[in-house]
C-alpha cells in the first residue's frame, strides 16, 4: 500500500520559508517583490487559478497587480502592456495566464516577456538555460515535482524515471530536471508502442498526459514513486487524476493524489520564481 505524498502539506512548507524570505528582503532592502499577472478573457478555470494566485501571494507578503483584460483585446494592445511590465520596477515577475483568445499568437506574447520576469520558465531564453544547466527560470509544474521528489528522500540518481507526456509545460522540462539529477529517462507520448512496458520499468514514473486513468494501476513497477500531474473531471463531477488510482496505490511505494499532489507546489513554485526574480533584480542593480 503506497504513502500519499501530501502536496498541500509540501507547499505549506515552502511557502512559509517564502514567507520568511520575502520579509527578510522588505526589512534588509526595502524591496517587496511584485508579480504581475495578465488574465485575458473570462475562462471560468483560469479566473480561480488566478484568485488562487492571488491569495497565495498576499499569504507569503508578495503584491500581486492583476491586469483583466477583454477577450476582445487586440495582441498589439497586449504586448503593450506587457514592454510596460517589463518596465515596472515595482514588477519583479510577470505571468500571462493561458490560454489565450485565438485570434493570439500565445509565443508571441511568451516570448515579449522579458528574461529576467520570466516566472514562468516559458520564454526560449528559460528553456535553453534549462537544457544547458543554467540558472534560468523553470517552469513551475516541474520543479514541484522535484520539490515532491525531495520531500520524500527520493533521489533520481540511477533510477529509470519514466514521462508520460512531451509538453514544454511539464513533460519535456521534468524529463530534463531528471536527466540533470542523473535518472536514465524515457519519455513517453501518443505513438509510443508499448506504454505498459514502459511504464512498467518506471522507478519513478510522471504522467501529464491529460486522460484519466490512461495508465492504468497494475502496470505501475511495485515499489515505485508515482506522479499524477493529470486533472480530469468526470461525468460524475469528481476530478481524477491519468493514473488509475486505487490499483496503483496498491503497487507504489508513494503516490500522489488528485487532488492535492502536484496542484498545490504549482502556485507554490510560482511564489519562489517571483522572489527569486526580485533577488535577482537586487543583484543586477548592486
Amino acid at each position: 500500500m503506497a504513502s500519499i505524498i501530501d502536496g498541500k502539506a509540501v507547499a505549506k512548507e515552502v511557502q512559509k520559508q517564502i514567507k520568511e524570505e520575502v520579509e527578510g528582503l522588505e526589512r534588509r532592502w526595502g524591496l517587496v517583490p511584485g508579480l504581475g499577472v495578465v488574465l485575458v478573457g473570462d475562462d471560468p478555470g483560469s479566473h480561480i487559478y488566478v484568485k488562487n494566485k492571488e491569495k497565495a501571494c498576499k499569504e507569503v507578503g508578495i503584491k500581486s497587480y492583476e491586469h483583466l483584460l477583454p477577450a476582445t483585446v487586440s495582441e498589439r494592445e497586449l504586448l503593450t502592456l506587457v514592454h510596460s511590465l517589463n518596465k515596472d520596477k515595482n514588477v519583479h515577475g510577470i505571468l500571462v495566464q493561458l490560454p489565450l483568445p485565438a485570434h493570439i499568437r500565445s509565443e508571441k506574447i511568451l516570448e515579449a516577456v522579458s528574461p529576467h520576469k520570466d516566472v514562468d520558465g516559458f520564454h526560449p531564453v528559460s528553456q535553453g538555460m534549462l537544457v544547458l544547466g543554467g540558472d534560468g527560470f523553470r517552469p513551475c509544474t516541474p520543479m514541484g515535482i522535484m520539490k515532491l521528489l525531495e520531500s520524500i528522500a527520493c533521489d533520481p540518481k540511477g533510477k529509470n524515471a519514466v514521462v508520460v507526456g512531451r509538453s514544454n509545460i511539464v513533460g519535456k522540462p521534468v524529463a530534463l530536471m531528471l536527466l540533470e539529477r542523473h535518472a536514465t529517462v524515457t519519455i513517453c507520448h501518443s505513438r509510443t508502442a508499448s506504454l505498459r512496458d514502459e511504464v512498467a520499468r518506471a522507478d519513478i514514473l510522471v504522467v501529464a498526459i491529460g486522460k484519466a486513468g490512461l495508465v492504468r494501476g497494475d502496470w505501475v513497477k511495485p515499489g515505485a514513486v508515482v506522479i499524477d500531474v493529470g486533472v480530469n473531471r468526470l461525468p460524475s463531477g469528481k476530478l481524477a487524476g491519468d493514473v488509475e488510482f486505487e490499483t496503483a496505490k496498491e503497487r507504489a511505494a508513494w503516490i500522489t493524489p488528485v487532488p492535492g499532489g502536484v496542484g498545490p507546489m504549482t502556485i507554490c513554485m510560482l511564489l519562489y520564481n517571483t522572489l527569486k526574480a526580485a533577488k535577482d533584480s537586487l543583484q543586477r542593480e548592486r
